[in-house]
């Protein structure tokens, strides 16, 4: 399976990067911050169940892994960093601790390294199980106001919520329940242990309002970085920032070829 993908060229001795959306966004997610960092060949996805992947369907992160390294492939890219929101953060993660050949360094934003407990993972799998079926079941809008209530969207005004769900409401339901189970928090290993030990660097963005994964920054990585004036979804709050903090990243990381 081949994920559906909008490519934009950069020079040719750079790594290409890839971006990774949140659930429920697409590959537009991250095109503004992408935008400002046109040194770099862009690869920007639509994880399956979402935009132009939305018939596309796994069922499992092993099945994801796979659907992702065959777009790799299909894209022609050999050499890369992961850039990933929230879903897309733990998709990389995942994905980075396969040791896949040419992924060169992640950075993620806002993605949980596993759960540590049966009891959490039963009731995360719980938790799931419930939106997965408000979304096959109810209006998409209805859901989305609900889904941007739980406590990690705290910060979000109404405005801002209401934008979301404006947003989100073009989406497929049943698609996005489907992908919701497959790649489920209850069903991710927990990956600290993996990511401390890979060859190449791991670099954690996260919102200053964002207290959960501020915690949780430091347990995938040494390499953490505050986005000022933020919540969980970073890069839609603060692009300024968060691009900045890429491309830093990148100066630092990439030196010798820039």
């Amino acid at each position: 399976m081949i994920l559906h993908g909008q490519t934009v060229t950069g020079r040719q001795q750079q790594p290409w990067l890839v971006f990774l959306h949140g659930f429920s966004g697409d590959h537009r997610e991250w095109q503004t911050v992408g935008e400002t960092l046109t040194d770099f060949p862009r690869l920007y996805l639509d994880l399956p169940g979402h935009g132009g992947s939305a018939e596309t369907a796994v069922t499992s992160f092993v099945e994801m892994d796979a659907c992702l390294r065959a777009t790799l492939t299909r894209y022609n890219i050999p050499h890369y960093w992961l850039v990933g929101y929230s879903l897309g953060a733990r998709v990389a993660m995942y994905h980075a601790c396969q040791y896949p050949t040419g992924l060169q360094g992640v950075v993620v934003e806002g993605g949980h390294p596993g759960l540590t407990d049966d009891a959490a993972r039963t009731e995360r799998q719980l938790s799931d199980a419930h939106w997965a079926a408000r979304f096959r079941q109810q209006p998409l809008d209805e859901v989305f106001d609900a889904w941007y209530r739980q406590p990690v969207f705290a910060s979000l005004d109404a405005s801002q919520r209401a934008a979301l769900v404006a947003l989100r409401r073009q989406n497929n339901g049943a698609s996005l329940a489907a992908m919701l189970e497959a790649t489920s928090l209850a069903c991710q290993p927990d990956l600290r242990a993996a990511l401390h030990a890979l060859p190449f660097s791991v670099h954690y963005l996260y919102g200053e309002f964002d207290s959960k994964f501020c915690a949780l920054a430091t347990q995938v990585t040494r390499h953490c970085h505050a986005i000022p004036a933020a919540g969980h979804n970073a890069h839609r709050e603060n692009p300024v920032g968060v691009a900045a903090v890429l491309a830093r990243i990148l100066r630092l990381e990439i030196k010798d070829t820039l």
